[in-house]
């Protein structure tokens, strides 16, 4: 067998980092890796497509699959016990891009339990940043940041690598890019996880925006196969999935036994999963969803249900059940009144995740760490709350689908507009994340924010403040211009700086028109717009030469 793989060069500055991570030996094995299952993402790609056209053709809902009830009825099997480092996952912090170097040793010397490093959500998949992420990743397993404990006593490196949607432009195995996913995940594995095994420290991932139990097949096939590959033990990984579509809370039990022997839980987020309704149905005006600054919020229905439910079915399962990321932030004056009103704000809502019997959540902001730890010793015993199975919870699909109550404001819109814009901004600058209005935005945010502004431009949502007013296509127009105007002054620094947010304005507006709905936003800018993010960072795309993988004889020729 020969997989023919064409790599860009290093992205400039990072020549080391790309040699010390793109070896002959990890090429191959990616190539190998990719070539084995790529045309199963394929498919599940295909599927989504086919589940979304069928939902739309027949308006139908989801609900439990009566094909898979066996296995909901079944008791009698759970998922494999976590290892030792995984049965505290108290306080994650999350939306750690690792090529931001400071903020991922500022985590790695903290105290929390563990830490989300992020390929997906709060980071930009330049090739930049992924080869200097996976570069710190490396150091740190390896022992190479002075002042930063082993990876022994670290807090534990919950890796995410980028979802399904995502492809790496950067290489291209058989005449094809590479899944997103694959290309992070394989460089991951070959370059540390054995290391992380033999620390006992994992590996272990987050998995973003997995959709069925056909999707949670795929990534255990994935996890037996490395294992295998490298010789380690099946069951070493071990992985979280983020419930992040209406679909998949469907399919929670599912999702388990798929992964049931590499399995570290769910987690339940909110505003990923409150966008996936209008990616969905959001052409359905039975699903409006109100201002999300307002009238959405986890103690709504529709998310209080599928948080009972997640507890629910992951403790009867034995796995353990994690809920969101805090994003605000403290101010740095910690006698303020400011500072006491966010820890206050905080607090409740954490409070309200712990006594609906998560065993963790994610905070961004790393002083929210030993606060969150102590919410947790004063309210729960023991690392974890497995022993916590809500009685009386019988969440049905009604619950599940339940819009809130609530209108249109126009401070939402203006809102939904500022942090839509910033976002793609921010994308356009090679970052993924960003503050506004204290607190930390990324595509999560960014996707349920230009979801609504669509999703009211489309039903033509009247406006609380004024029933007159509804929201259009020139209303929007009218506030994006107001809006850029605004935000100019506080981020824009520089001629260069105008012109990107003038550009993500109009891309902004490119995408709440559009007439059939952008499933992700990250794929819509990583696909239709990689000109400008390569352009605006200069990580320009190179051709390079061929190399031919030659998996028999284990050689690899440059040609």
């Amino acid at each position: 067998m020969v997989a023919a793989v064409d790599l860009a060069l290093p992205p400039s500055g990072l020549e080391h980092e790309y040699n010390t991570l793109l070896t002959q030996d990890a090429v191959r094995f990616l190539a190998e890796l990719v070539s084995t299952f790529d045309l199963d993402v394929d498919k599940i790609l295909q599927q989504r497509i086919a589940r979304k056209v069928q939902l739309d053709l027949t308006n139908d809902l989801p609900d439990f699959s009566p094909h898979t009830l066996h296995i909901r009825k079944d008791k009698t099997w759970k998922v494999l016990p976590v290892p030792r480092r995984l049965q505290n996952r108290q306080v994650d912090i999350g939306d750690t891009a690792p090529y931001q170097t400071e903020r991922f040793l500022s985590a790695l010397g903290s105290t929390a339990q563990g830490i989300q490093v992020d390929f997906d959500d709060g980071n930009c998949p330049t090739f930049f940043n992924q080869i200097k992420g996976i570069y710190n990743i490396f150091q740190a397993v390896h022992h190479k940041f002075p002042g930063i404990p082993p990876i022994s006593q670290a807090p534990v490196l919950m890796l995410r690598p980028r979802a399904w949607n995502m492809v790496e432009h950067n290489m291209m195995v058989n005449g094809k890019q590479v899944p997103g996913p694959l290309f992070d995940y394989g460089l991951l594995m070959f370059h540390v996880g054995k290391t992380l095994y033999d620390n006992e420290s994992g590996p272990f991932f987050y998995l973003s925006k997995v959709e069925s139990y056909q999707e949670a097949r795929l990534w255990n096939n994935i996890f037996v196969w490395t294992q295998e590959k490298l010789n380690m033990p099946i069951g070493t990984i071990k992985a979280t999935v983020l419930i992040e579509s209406i679909l998949a809370s469907f399919e929670m039990e599912e999702i388990l036994y798929e992964l049931k022997d590499h399995s570290a839980g769910l987690n339940c987020g909110i505003w990923d999963y409150s966008a996936s309704f209008v990616s969905k149905f959001g052409h359905r005006a039975e699903f409006l969803l109100p201002d999300r600054s307002k009238y959405v919020n986890m103690e709504k229905l529709f998310l209080k249900s599928y948080m009972d439910l997640l507890v629910q079915t992951c403790h009867r399962r034995g796995a353990l059940a994690t809920g969101g990321m805090a994003a605000l932030l403290l101010p740095k004056d910690q006698k303020s009144d400011g500072y006491q009103s966010v820890l206050a704000a905080v607090k409740r809502l954490k409070l309200f995740e712990i006594k609906a019997g998560v065993d963790g959540f994610m905070v961004y902001d790393i002083g929210l760490v030993e606060p969150m730890q102590k919410l947790f010793k004063e309210h729960t015993r023991g690392p974890n709350q497995l022993h916590v199975i809500p009685e009386g919870v019988n969440v049905t699909a009604t619950q599940l689908l339940a819009m809130p109550a609530g209108g249109v404001t126009l401070h939402g819109l203006k809102y939904n507009i500022a942090v839509g814009v910033l976002f793609i901004y921010s994308w356009l600058k090679g970052e993924g994340h960003f503050y506004y209005r204290g607190q930390v935005e990324d595509s999560a945010t960014a996707e349920i924010s230009r979801s609504q502004v669509w999703q009211w431009i489309r039903h033509r949502a009247k406006l609380e403040d004024d029933e007159r007013m509804v929201v259009s296509r020139s209303l929007v127009h009218s506030l994006v211009k107001e809006m850029k105007n605004e935000l100019q002054d506080c981020y824009c620094l520089s001629e260069r700086a105008e012109q990107l947010l003038h550009t993500a304005t109009e891309i902004f507006l490119e995408i709440v028109q559009k007439k059939d709905f952008p499933e992700f936003i990250t794929t819509y800018l990583n696909l239709d717009h990689t000109f400008l993010v390569s352009s605006s960072y200069n990580h320009s795309f190179r051709s390079t030469a061929v190399v031919a993988i030659h998996s028999t004889a284990q050689t690899k020729s440059r040609l």
